[in-house]
């Protein structure tokens, strides 16, 4: 596994951290590696949206659409 240096941290985001991973148990260490690796494995939006678009092809027209709402109409 690599090593990971963050520099310039702010001294309140760090007080935050070290508090959470208090509260959870957790060195310092071990929970910012959790939420980094959580981070890295949670899709984007885009990522989310680009693999939809990938997977969802459709031949429907306009006219297959309008089709299907006014068959729906009619059955109503």
């Amino acid at each position: 596994m690599t090593a990971l240096t963050i520099r310039d941290v702010p001294e309140s985001a760090l007080a935050i951290l070290k508090a959470r991973a208090t509260e959870a148990g957790k060195s310092l260490q071990a929970y910012t590696l959790d939420l980094l690796v959580g981070a890295a494995t949670t899709p984007t939006l885009a990522e989310v949206s680009a693999r939809a678009e990938a997977e969802a092809s459709t031949t429907l027209t306009v006219t297959d659409v309008r089709a299907a709402i006014d068959d729906a109409r009619a059955a109503r």
